[in-house]
């Protein structure tokens, strides 16, 4: 019968209609239309009924912590009455050199006798060229580079507002742990193992203890970058 996929079709989209009406006063009898995580989770599931809006930007869903947007630089939590706390960044420039489009560039830093001093003097990323690949915080040796979960950039001023400067860039590890805080743990768990392998190695004396202590080392190193979560 000619039109019954039509009808089939429009039934379905009926029902989805009527089902999205259902759903908000169930929720809203919950303490809210889907403004509170448990929604959230029901409705942005294969458990969800109904037309499913999310009203951007005054709803935005949480991204997962495997979400990769501008990087920014690691600094310890900073003492009261400070701005900044010591930065993990030793600008080694092995990120500058893995970064597939070229946006970063590095400064270091200089003592008074003239010798270089391992932290960024200045530190750059161009984020209209950065493609988020996450190549330069899985290789930085010091774990002085992740990931951010900010992706509202959006300006009409590139010069100014598009190329970030140290100052930007720079995050306590804190707020790491508060937006990827099992990434954080893993990555926390990994390095404690890392250094327990090296006084390990360092303790024992032997051919076979000092090889079981290696071993040890390169499996912990496996959980950085594996399951260090890049």
């Amino acid at each position: 019968m000619y039109g019954l996929g039509i009808l089939k079709g429009m039934a379905v989209t009926l029902k989805h209609f009527v089902n999205s009406y259902v759903d908000d006063i169930f929720w809203s009898s919950r303490g809210g239309r889907y403004y509170n995580d448990e929604a959230l989770a029901v409705r942005q599931s294969p458990q969800g009924k109904g037309v499913i809006t999310v009203f951007y930007p005054e709803e935005k869903l949480a991204v997962p912590e495997r979400f990769r947007f501008v990087p920014f630089l690691v600094t310890d939590d900073p003492a009261p009455g400070e701005r900044w706390g010591h930065d993990w960044c030793t600008s080694c420039g092995i990120c500058a050199k893995v970064c597939p489009p070229q946006c970063i560039w590095i400064k270091r830093g200089k003592q008074p006798n003239g010798r270089p001093k391992p932290e960024p003097e200045e530190f750059y990323i161009d984020i209209d060229i950065c493609m988020n690949c996450g190549l330069c915080a899985e290789f930085c040796p010091f774990d002085a580079i992740k990931m951010d979960h900010d992706y509202e950039l959006a300006s009409y001023n590139r010069t100014t507002a598009h190329i970030h400067d140290k100052e930007r860039l720079s995050k306590p590890i804190s707020y790491w742990r508060e937006i990827a805080p099992k990434k954080a743990a893993a990555e926390a768990a990994a390095r404690q193992f890392v250094e327990e392998a090296k006084a390990k190695k360092k303790d024992k004396k032997g051919e076979g203890e000092e090889r079981e202590a290696r071993l040890a080392e390169a499996m912990a190193r496996q959980l950085v970058y594996k399951g260090g979560l890049y």
